[in-house]
C-alpha cells in the first residue's frame, strides 16, 4: 500500500461516538463545514475530518513517478481510522467520499458501524462515464443514471474550453463560481461566505493544482467500483440527497433502492454543497441515524 503523510483533526470526547467524514474527489476536508461538525460533536460524537491525499495539508504526489488508484484512496480512509485508534466509525460520504463508504461497508463490514451516504451515486452505477457523456454531449445509453442538469453540464464545458486562471484572484473567483453551480438553484448562494470558503482552501492547500490527480487516479485503474454488491451492505444506512442535486439528480433513490433496508432522506432546497441552511436537518438526520 502506498504511504503518503494525512492530515486529520478531530472534535468531541475520545469517548463519544466515532463518526469519520469522507469528503469527495478533489475535496479537503473542511468542505465538512464547521458550523455542522460542531452540531454533530454538540450532539456527543467524535467527529474526524481528514484531507484526501493531493488536497489540502495533506501530502502531495508525483504522480507519474508514484501512480496510485482510487482503491489506494479508499484504502488511506482504513489509515486514517487506524491513526485515531479506531477499529469502526460511522461513516458518512459525500459525493465520492460516498462511494468510499459504500465500498467499505461491502469490503470491511466490521469497520462500518453505519453508513450515511450524502449526494452520491449508487457503487458501481458508471456515474463516471454518465458525466463524461453529458460533457462531451454523447447520448446515454438506455438503463444508465441520470444525468447531470443542463446549467451543470453548460458551465464545465465552458470551463473546459476556458484558459486557466493565472492568478490567486482569478483562480478564487473560478472556485466561487463552479461552488455557485453546485450549490444548485434551490437556496440563495452566500458570495460571501463562498469567498471566505474558497480562500481557506486556496491558502491551506500544499499543491493546489495537484487535485487533479485523483482524475488520473480514476483513470489509472483498476475500476474500484465493483457492480452488483450493495446488496451486500449490512450496515444500517442513511442516503441523503437535495431536492436540487445538479450533479447526480435521483441518484440518492437508485442506492436506497439497492441497499438493504436504506433510507432516503430529500433535504428542501439543497443542491450538491452543504449550505448552512442544511446543517441542522443533515445534523439531525446523522445523529439520530449514529444513536447507538
Amino acid at each position: 500500500m502506498q504511504k503518503v503523510n494525512m492530515w486529520s483533526e478531530e472534535f468531541g470526547a475520545e469517548t463519544d461516538t466515532p463518526i469519520l467524514l469522507i469528503m469527495g474527489s478533489m475535496s479537503q476536508g473542511i468542505l465538512w463545514p464547521d458550523e455542522f461538525v460542531g452540531r454533530l460533536t454538540a450532539g456527543g460524537r467524535r467527529v474526524i475530518r481528514y484531507d484526501h491525499r493531493d488536497t489540502g495539508r495533506s501530502g502531495t504526489v508525483d504522480f507519474a513517478a508514484e501512480p496510485y488508484t482510487w482503491d489506494d484512496i479508499k484504502n488511506d480512509v482504513y489509515r486514517v481510522m487506524d491513526a485515531h485508534g479506531l477499529d469502526s466509525a460511522h461513516l458518512v460520504g459525500h459525493s465520492a467520499g460516498g462511494l468510499l463508504g459504500q465500498l467499505i461497508a461491502v469490503e470491511r463490514p466490521e469497520r462500518v458501524r453505519s453508513l450515511t451516504v450524502i449526494a452520491s451515486s449508487p457503487l458501481g452505477g458508471g456515474e463516471g462515464q454518465v458525466l463524461l457523456r453529458a460533457l462531451t454531449g454523447q447520448p446515454q445509453p438506455e438503463g444508465s443514471l441520470p444525468g447531470p442538469t443542463p446549467e451543470f453540464v453548460e458551465f464545465f464545458r465552458a470551463l473546459m474550453a476556458a484558459l486557466p486562471p493565472q492568478d490567486r484572484r482569478a483562480l478564487i473567483d473560478g472556485m466561487i463560481a463552479e461552488q455557485r453551480v453546485l450549490h444548485g438553484t434551490g437556496l440563495p448562494f452566500d458570495e460571501d461566505a463562498a469567498r471566505r470558503l474558497q480562500e481557506r482552501i486556496y491558502d491551506r492547500a500544499r499543491d493546489l493544482s495537484a487535485v487533479a490527480n485523483h482524475r488520473l487516479a480514476a483513470a489509472a485503474g483498476p475500476d474500484f467500483e465493483p457492480v452488483g454488491v450493495l446488496h451486500r451492505v449490512k450496515a444500517r444506512t442513511l442516503v441523503i440527497e437535495g431536492s436540487h442535486e445538479p450533479v447526480k439528480p435521483g441518484h440518492g433513490a437508485i442506492i436506497a433502492e439497492q441497499i438493504p433496508g436504506a433510507r432516503l432522506t430529500i433535504v428542501a432546497g439543497m443542491g450538491h454543497t452543504l449550505p448552512l441552511e442544511t446543517h441542522q436537518q443533515l445534523a439531525d438526520a446523522i445523529l439520530t441515524h449514529t444513536t447507538e
